[in-house]
This record gives structure tokens, sequence and C-alpha cells, in this order.
């Protein structure tokens, strides 16, 4: 499975913002954003014209990396979304939400969506009883995800803290370690900020 080896924090600094891509440090004085708030790079503090083009390249490389996808999963997610009825970009952010890996970060069950990753990948988890190992499968409104009984007296889940609110589209129980999707995300429920029509207008050329 293909994925980004590089420095995280290098990406936070590209996009000059917080992806929350590395748990806990982004939420300390360690942050490399909150620390040096240029690009990385030897002209990273100089100040360039950004094109039309460049905008709107940002804002979708921004969510990309946000929510942990390389460009290919990426653009794929935009072509089911522009099949969904609505605007695509609200549904482009609604399917990325859903994402396996993004719900158990949501849940708290996890530090980052990278972390989500591979906790899914090692099969810690069910989806409606059924083990799951997939972290980009979609989930739907009534899923019921649970932490395995194996792996339940892991460390990682006896351990369990979370600081981060579990958002209103979703409903977490800490005893069971259970959560299910109480309902399809709304814009309102993405956190990111993004214009996410820059995206669509990008994507339309």
């Amino acid at each position: 499975m293909a994925r980004y080896t590089d420095a995280s924090c290098r990406l936070c600094r590209r996009e000059g913002d917080k992806l929350f891509l590395k748990g806990q440090r982004c939420y300390s004085a360690k942050c490399s954003i909150a620390r040096r708030s240029f690009a990385p790079g030897q002209h990273g503090q100089g100040r360039k014209k950004v094109s039309e083009y460049g905008v709107q390249l940002r804002e979708k490389q921004k969510t990309k990396r946000f929510y942990g996808v390389l460009e290919k999963q990426f653009h794929s997610t935009f072509e089911r979304a522009e099949h969904l009825k609505g605007k695509t970009g609200e549904n482009l952010l609604a399917l990325l939400e859903l994402r396996m890996d993004n719900v158990i970060y949501r849940l708290g069950l996890a530090s980052s969506r990278a972390e989500a990753r591979q906790l899914v990948t090692h099969g810690h988890f069910t989806v409606n009883g059924k083990k799951v190992d997939i972290p980009s499968i979609t989930m739907k409104a009534g899923d019921v995800i649970a932490v395995r009984e194996t792996s339940r007296k892991s460390p990682k889940f006896t351990t369990l803290t979370n600081a981060r609110p579990v958002p209103a589209w979703l409903s977490f129980n800490e005893e069971t370690l259970t959560g299910s999707i109480v309902q399809l995300p709304s814009r309102e429920d993405v956190d990111l900020e993004v214009k996410e029509t820059l995206i669509v207008e990008l994507y339309s050329k």
C-alpha cells in the first residue's frame, strides 16, 4: 500500500496551517508550524505571487494531506462525489470524513489519522461485528465500530485518553469501546478551513 513516508511537519509548514498529522505533538509547543510558520526549503520565507491555479492547487493539497490520502485516492473520491446528489465539494468532504481511518480518529481511538490507519490494517476493529482491515472503506449511517475483543487488553486501548470531543454525527461508548455513525456528516462538521469550491474548479479544468 502506497503511503507518504517523509517528514509530516513539512506538510503543515508548506500549507501554512495545522493539519494535525503528529497527534499530541500538534497541540504542544513542539509543533513545527508554531515555531516556524514559513514554508520549508531554501526559499520558504520568500514572497511569491500565487496564480489562480496555485491557489486552487494549495486547497486541494491541504485537504488531501489533512486526510492523509494520496493523489489517486483523492481523485477517485472526487469522482464519486460528482455522481452524488448535492454540491460536489461538500460531498467530497463528507466522503473523506466517512473513511474508516478518519472515523477511528474522530472517535478518539487514535491520536492521528496515520495511527488510525495502522490500527485498522492490523485488524483491531470490527464493523457491524465483522473484522475490517481496510482503512479506506466508506462508512454508512448506522454502522457500528468496535474494538475487537482480542485487542481490548492492549495497552493502546486500556490507557485510552481522548482530549478531543467526538463530533455530533458520531457516538462513542468509552466502557465498551464501541462507536456508531449516528448520521452522515454535514459541511459544518468538517473542522478543516478549506474552500472546497476551489478544488471543484481545479478538477473541472
